[in-house]
């Protein structure tokens, strides 16, 4: 029974941490007024018929803090890689040289970065979800272990282990939106 409990403590955990993985990810994709490689990161580009992630087909760096430069490996895709950069959404107007393509990163308006917290906060409050999602989960499982003859001590042990290891997550995910938001808020 208790390599029972500690599979689904473990699982428990994997859940959370996937929370909190995916939690980083949509927090890069939100931008800070600050040049960001990773802010094209979701872009993807049709590379002779199969869609390419804009990173494999084409060399991105930051020079300054306020751009974004593309450099294709093959000049006959700056077109294509023009317009995925569009076709993303993004919000940014590509500047096409002919060789090179310079994206410039406006400074955020106040309006823009109270809608930018606005969104840090949704996605907090999804991770917080899924954590709370894992946590039901976790002791539904305890409870039926339970009735299959766990003692009421392991139980009771292990369901407090998954609300301890539910606050040390949900302090992670504050960290996380207090971090981004002072970012944003930075000017």
């Amino acid at each position: 029974m208790e390599e029972e409990v500690q599979f689904i403590l473990d699982v428990c955990k994997e859940k959370m941490e996937a929370a909190i993985e995916h939690l980083e990810n949509e927090l890069v994709h939100i931008r800070a007024g600050k040049a960001s490689t990773r802010m094209l990161d979701g872009v993807l580009v049709d590379y002779y018929g199969s869609m390419t992630a804009l990173n494999q087909v084409s060399n991105i760096s930051t020079p300054d803090a306020r751009t974004i430069a593309i450099q294709p490996w093959e000049k006959s895709m700056i077109t294509p890689i023009e317009k995925a950069i569009i076709n993303a959404n993004l919000g940014f107007n590509p500047d096409n040289n002919g060789e090179i393509i310079r994206i410039n990163v406006p400074p955020l308006t106040e309006e823009r970065r109270r809608s930018l917290t606005k969104q840090v906060s949704q996605e907090g409050e999804n991770a917080k979800v899924s954590l709370r999602s894992a946590r039901k989960d976790a002791n539904d499982a305890l409870k039926k272990l339970l009735k299959n003859g766990l003692s009421e001590d392991l139980e009771k042990d292990a369901e407090a282990d998954v609300q301890e290891m539910t606050n040390d997550f949900s302090k992670e995910v504050e960290q996380q939106l207090e971090d981004k938001n002072k970012e944003i808020l930075t000017i």
